[in-house]
């Protein structure tokens, strides 16, 4: 009697590495292990190195000869966003993924992590540290820079998903080829990207609480990263306003109404006051601690800030409300004061005057749009304006 095979859903686990000769081995391992042990559908790791000048490229071809369903591919350049998009868009497996090679997420996430794009439930799934069922172990510096990062994509650019940042993800592998045409970015920046694209056009993505633990030997640069981010958000806000990204998907998210006009009114006061508020800080800076001239920087340029999107960026005229709109603001800079505060007493303690900038110029990034949110969905709310 003639049979007819089943074909085993097949998922590639992509795994980019850059100079990690040191935890490569032992990380694909233990990776592989589990899957073998534990993973009920058909799987294949992918090392991705994506230009290392150590000995990863070595190690790499040395696993994928070792071990079954173990393959390794070469990139001539550096970029987490260049080596996962070579890998996916060559893929003809159900579901593509990617872990970081450090192994920071417990690997009994994973199955959670793809099971609803196996079944159709979702398109994109992430593992989020943010959570209240996750459990996490890192520093006070990289939580307050991960939690701020992911408040600035909320507020400001409207994400409903909680972790951009968390190296766990995985795609639908026709969702994943439809969207990167779509992504620039090539970088750390990638994944945010990719997710705010997938928003933009109605995909769902599915949350999996994750236990995660800090690797201390990151080779990440954090400041160098978080300018990276913004300097790609701004982009991408700037595609999202002009409509100039489409991607073959049915279903567009639009912007909610007024925001098309609102966000580059906004950004061109949120442009003065930064100014305004780095030459105050600057100069208060050689009278007194960081931590005053920061906060008296930050008082005066809120007023400012607050009465010119009053009339500029929502068109609320006459003296009405007034005292309330500046009473309320003073909410919003609170939450800029918390921002850039916290992140001057992360600083460690006799840091450069260009270092300094460098944190509050990301934090206060960070507490704009977070202003920008309260100032429209609150201060200004036109259900609001005629009351006393």
């Amino acid at each position: 009697m003639e049979t007819t095979a089943v074909r085993t859903r097949l998922v590639e686990v992509v795994v980019p590495v850059y100079n990690e000769q040191r935890a490569l081995r032992a990380s694909i391992a233990r990776l592989h292990t589990y899957l073998t042990g534990n993973f009920p559908y058909g799987f294949r790791i992918t090392i991705a190195d994506n230009a290392s000048t150590d000995n990863t490229w070595q190690l790499a071809t040395e696993l994928a000869r070792e071990l079954p369903h173990v393959r390794a591919v070469h990139l001539d350049e550096k970029g987490r966003g260049r080596a996962l998009r070579t890998v996916w868009s060559r893929s003809e497996a159900d579901v593509v993924s990617y872990m970081d090679v450090d192994l920071s997420t417990d690997l009994d996430a994973f199955l959670p992590l793809v099971a609803p794009l196996l079944t159709g439930h979702s398109d994109l799934a992430i593992g989020t540290r943010l959570a209240r069922a996750a459990r996490v172990e890192r520093g006070p510096k990289r939580e307050f820079i991960s939690r701020s990062y992911n408040l600035l994509l909320r507020f400001g650019m409207g994400a409903r998903f909680s972790d951009a940042q968390c190296g766990f993800k995985a795609v639908r592998t026709e969702i994943a080829q439809a969207l990167l045409p779509g992504v620039e970015d090539e970088q750390w920046f990638f994944d945010t990207e990719l997710l705010l694209l997938a928003e933009r056009h109605g995909l769902r993505i599915h949350e999996v609480p994750v236990d995660w633990v800090d690797d201390p030997d990151s080779r990440v640069d954090i400041v160098q990263t978080a300018l990276d981010d913004l300097r790609g958000l701004v982009r991408v806000a700037r595609g999202t306003l002009s409509g100039a990204t489409r991607v073959p998907l049915s279903g567009r998210a639009e912007l909610p109404k007024g925001m098309a006009r609102q966000l580059p009114r906004f950004a061109i006061v949120g442009v003065v006051s930064t100014l305004a508020y780095l030459v105050l800080y600057s100069l208060l800076r050689q009278v007194v601690p960081p931590l005053a001239a920061n906060a008296v920087a930050l008082l005066v340029t809120a007023v400012a800030n607050t009465a010119a999107n009053r009339r500029f960026t929502f068109g609320v005229k006459g003296s009405g409300g007034a005292v309330r709109h500046q009473f309320e603001g003073l909410i919003a800079f609170l939450v800029g004061l918390a921002l850039t505060s916290g992140s001057l007493s992360l600083l460690p303690a006799g840091v450069s005057h260009g270092v300094e900038l460098v944190a509050v110029i990301v934090a206060n990034a960070a507490a704009t749009l977070v202003r920008f949110l309260l100032l429209r969905a609150w201060v200004f709310n036109p259900k609001r304006r005629n009351t006393p």
